[in-house]
């Protein structure tokens, strides 16, 4: 049977990076040690979430690929003999810069890349004032392991995302993430967007026939600007398998690593039960590239 030892790093920042990306590399060797062989880390794990503000300075965290952080974390994916997920921001040019999540293999070598595609602008993440919208395309990352289909948070709520990975032949879904509450935001409308979050990527998994791996940071995040109370990021990274079944979950507001055996055979089987793809009538799929339909 052909399984995948994956190991989840929920991490809580803070200000100092030299010290998040030490915790890191510790949590990425105790993984191997306990057999991983695939590790994933959230979404932008050197530094704080910066977004939560318009602020130039912020830039300075950006570097580019390759460059320190792809050095350091090639590195320990050698040292760990993993294959390892990393999310990073990157600088292409002066004033062009990215969301990147970049794979690296057992033997440290880059696997590849993949550009985030959706950008959101919201209170709190502003994350159109920083990234540019990726142009990779919806391409999976050939590993030692397998095929990893690469999104990046926000692109978590796309069906067209998680749909085309998959016909591209990806086996598994993976969303680096940093999403979390504002703190002023009722209990009640706290569970509602937590049950969506993880509603919607289990129909990814559902849809496609593919296990889907998101791990999200945890802690809470001050606003430098004090315009909201900062972000509590509910941390909950987990692990579904192709019929949305989790078998994984992490605490809301706790570091955390999780080991998880995926059993990468299981979806041939549901793909055999429940032929989605076979049954798709992609003659009849042309509007979806509209923005919206207009009906007479």
């Amino acid at each position: 049977m052909r399984r995948i030892i994956t190991g989840l790093v929920q991490q809580q920042n803070t200000m100092d990076v030299h010290d998040n990306m030490q915790r890191l590399k510790q949590k990425i060797l105790a993984l191997s040690q306990q057999g991983a062989s695939l590790v994933v880390l959230p979404e932008l794990h050197n530094t704080l979430y910066f977004c939560q503000t318009e602020d130039v300075d912020h830039f300075d965290l950006a570097e580019p690929i390759p460059g320190k952080s792809t050095s350091f974390y090639s590195t320990v994916a050698k040292e760990a003999r993993v294959v390892l997920v990393t999310s990073l921001f990157e600088k292409r040019a002066p004033g062009l810069y990215h969301n990147t999540a970049v794979v690296f293999d057992k033997d440290g070598s880059m696997a590849g890349m993949y550009r985030k595609m959706h950008i959101p602008d919201d209170p709190a993440y502003y994350e159109k004032f920083y990234f540019t919208p990726g142009d990779l395309g919806f391409r999976p990352i050939v590993t030692s392991i397998g095929i990893l289909g690469i999104l990046v948070c926000w692109d978590q709520w796309y069906p067209e995302a998680a749909r085309l990975m998959a016909l591209a032949g990806s086996e598994i879904l993976i969303y680096p993430t940093a999403i979390g509450w504002e703190t002023t935001d009722p209990e009640e409308e706290k569970e509602r967007q937590i049950s969506a979050w993880m509603t919607v990527q289990r129909g990814h998994a559902i849809a496609n026939g593919i296990p889907v791996v998101t791990v999200n940071r945890t802690g809470h995040e001050a606003d430098p600007s004090g315009v909201t109370g900062g972000i509590a990021f509910w941390g909950n990274s987990f692990v579904c398998g192709p019929q949305g079944e989790l078998t994984a979950r992490a605490q809301a507001r706790e570091e955390e690593i999780l080991l998880v055996e995926i059993d990468m055979e299981r979806s041939e089987n549901v793909r055999r039960w429940w032929p989605f793809l076979r049954d798709r009538r992609i003659d009849k799929y042309n509007d979806i590239t509209q923005r919206y339909i207009d009906l007479p």
